[in-house]
């Protein structure tokens, strides 16, 4: 499984060298949340690659529509964990140290 996560990863970042003027897909947002699984699904602390997987999306959402589009790439992602735990999810960026206006939530409305 490791070794999925990490092509995922490589791909996603070359994606992004490539094609640095187009919208942002899902499998970039998937990519950079990634190494957060295991602090989202069993708690304690967020490893290092899973903070900067959350800076990288911050990153990457800077117009409107990119925060509407990793809003909602980020609520289907945390849809697909059912042992997502909420609290650790709202928690994320704060433990990364990182001012997001994207919530990470199974919940959040990413129209509003």
């Amino acid at each position: 499984m490791k070794g999925v996560i990490i092509v995922v990863v490589v791909l996603a970042m070359v994606q992004l060298m490539v094609e640095p003027g187009w919208a942002i897909s899902c499998g970039q947002v998937d990519a950079a949340l990634a190494p957060c699984v295991p602090y989202l699904t069993g708690g304690g602390s967020p490893a290092p690659k899973c903070c900067d997987g959350v800076k990288d999306i911050k990153g990457m959402a800077s117009s409107t529509a990119d925060k509407r589009a990793t809003c909602n790439c980020v609520k289907a992602s945390a849809n697909r964990y059912p042992s997502l735990k909420d609290d650790a999810a709202e928690a994320l960026p704060t433990k990364c140290g990182v001012q997001m206006d994207i919530p990470i939530s199974r919940t959040t409305n990413c129209d509003a």
